[in-house]
């Protein structure tokens, strides 16, 4: 089939929330796909779109975002914006993005993944082992929240969120002594020295798809599909083809603390796994190898067992 390219006068309208993060995502998918296709930048058009995430007076600082909506806070409006033919795909941070698409889209080409790890960023602290007992630790990801208290419940936690330049300003206004970023995102804006270091993954399992950029697009929309196959990375899909059954077996959210880590061993895919009482009480973890073509199987059995084991109530706030 020959592809009808966009071109400057008729570009290919790419939807992005406005962060730095953000344009930085859209801005390699626009460079990944005009160098495909030798196309220059004027054929694609990157489009910011506001979302109820980004709306500051909703999401005030000391509000966690279980309160105000979860992950689809960051996507609903982007993705409306697809359905009603306003812009062509839509670039999203994969661990932001639900388990399931609205009908009508499809989300299925992933760029390669970056570095999965959590980056320790402190102005005083050499990392994670040296917090001092007591010390107040910023963060608003559950996940991280409830990691930290089940290895040092003596740390005081605080919700802590906003962009890099803002997290490290209430750094140095001594709000927190330590605040986690995930590494991909400061590998992308060029600001990987702002990380004391990346966690090792045994110390905090990253989030689910955490470093994966997806790029969703209309179903049906044969044109698009066949450009966004030439950029698309199948080994971060077979990764994430784990991680996300796993996730979708646990009906996971921004309201419960999931860590998920695929890679590859040889011919053959590790699932690392693990979900936490929110208080940081309870961690119940999983390891699981199986052949790459196993994988969403293998994600979702992990994702039932530990559900399994957890019973009910495992996820709720304690009053």
């Amino acid at each position: 089939m020959t592809l009808t390219l966009p071109t400057p006068a008729s570009p290919l309208k790419i939807g992005t929330r406005g962060s730095p993060l953000a344009l930085a995502q859209a801005n390699e998918t626009r460079d990944r796909l005009a160098a495909a296709f030798d196309l220059p930048q004027q054929a694609f058009e990157i489009v910011v779109i506001r979302t109820a995430g980004d709306d500051r007076q909703m999401i005030a600082a000391d509000r966690p975002l279980k309160e105000v909506g979860g992950k689809g806070l960051f996507v609903r409006e982007i993705e409306a914006a697809m359905l009603s033919g306003d812009i062509d795909i839509a670039v999203h941070s994969m661990k932001d993005m639900p388990v399931v698409q609205p009908a009508g889209l499809v989300l299925e080409c992933y760029l390669p993944r970056e570095d999965p790890r959590d980056a320790f960023v402190s102005p005083h602290v050499a990392g994670l082992a040296d917090l001092p007992e007591r010390a107040v630790v910023g963060t608003s990801s559950l996940r991280r929240r409830a990691q930290l208290l089940v290895r040092r419940p003596d740390l005081r936690v605080v919700e802590f969120r906003g962009n890099v330049q803002t997290r490290l300003r209430k750094l140095e206004d001594g709000v927190a002594v330590a605040t986690f970023l995930a590494m991909a995102g400061l590998n992308r804006l060029g600001m990987a020295e702002l990380a004391r270091g990346a966690v090792a993954t045994k110390d905090m399992l990253p989030a689910v798809a955490q470093g994966a950029i997806g790029i969703e697009r209309r179903d049906g929309d044969s044109r698009v599909a066949g450009m966004l196959d030439a950029i698309h990375d199948p080994d971060t899909a077979q990764l994430l083809a784990a991680e996300r059954a796993f996730l979708a077996a646990l009906d996971g959210s921004c309201e419960t603390p999931i860590g998920g880590l695929a890679e590859r061993t040889g011919g053959q895919l590790r699932l690392r796994g693990e979900i936490l009482r929110p208080d940081g009480s309870e961690r119940l973890t999983d390891d699981a190898v199986a052949p790459i073509e196993d994988a969403a199987e293998m994600g979702r059995a992990m994702g039932a067992g530990l559900l399994a084991r957890a019973g009910p109530g495992f996820f709720d706030f304690k009053t």
